[in-house]
């Protein structure tokens, strides 16, 4: 492949701008995904060493930030095949589809990132609470289940622009009268 033929399957297009943008939201997601889980973790292992019966409980609430890992990946995948990445297709995508594309990998992956290490927090705080009080293990994951229902929103709302900006009708020409 000549350097003419892939300035113009990535750049020229605007796929190089695409690929930006799903490899922001999966960057982010991954890494807000692992502090979360750390600091979760970090607080069940100063529980379990005290209380190691309680490992199946908390387990479950370490493992809670890592969902936002997932859904960088997923939109990521999804901008892929919407973009024309996964079968090289040129003028898939247009160079400002393609840069708007990577204004919304970015955006939600931030989402991804900061609601992970809040969920994560939050974890740390629920299981404070079963560290205390064993039996109210299944109310305290309702605290970070509704950390995680921001990142839920910015997941659906990134799928609904990958498939606004990716409609084979979208056109940014002015209209012709």
């Amino acid at each position: 492949m000549s350097i003419q033929q892939i300035y113009e399957l990535y750049f020229a297009s605007g796929l190089a701008w695409a690929i930006g943008g799903a490899m922001l939201s999966v960057m982010l997601g991954c890494a807000g995904s692992a502090r979360g889980i750390r600091v979760a973790a970090a607080q069940a292992a100063g529980v379990l060493s005290e209380r190691p019966d309680l490992f199946g409980r908390l387990l479950v609430l370490v493992a809670l930030p890592g969902t936002q890992g997932f859904y960088g990946f997923i939109w990521g995948i999804i901008t892929a095949l919407r973009g024309g990445l996964i079968a090289a297709q040129v003028g898939a995508v247009t160079p400002l589809i393609g840069i708007s594309l990577l204004a919304t990998g970015f955006c939600i992956g931030y989402v991804f990132l900061r609601s992970a290490i809040f969920q994560g927090e939050t974890a740390a705080a629920a299981i404070n609470l079963v560290a205390k009080r064993p039996d109210e293990a299944g109310r305290a994951i309702l605290f970070p289940a509704l950390v995680e229902t921001y990142a839920v929103v910015a997941l659906l709302a990134g799928v609904l622009f990958v498939i606004w900006l990716t409609a084979p009708e979208l056109s940014f020409a002015p209209p012709q009268p």
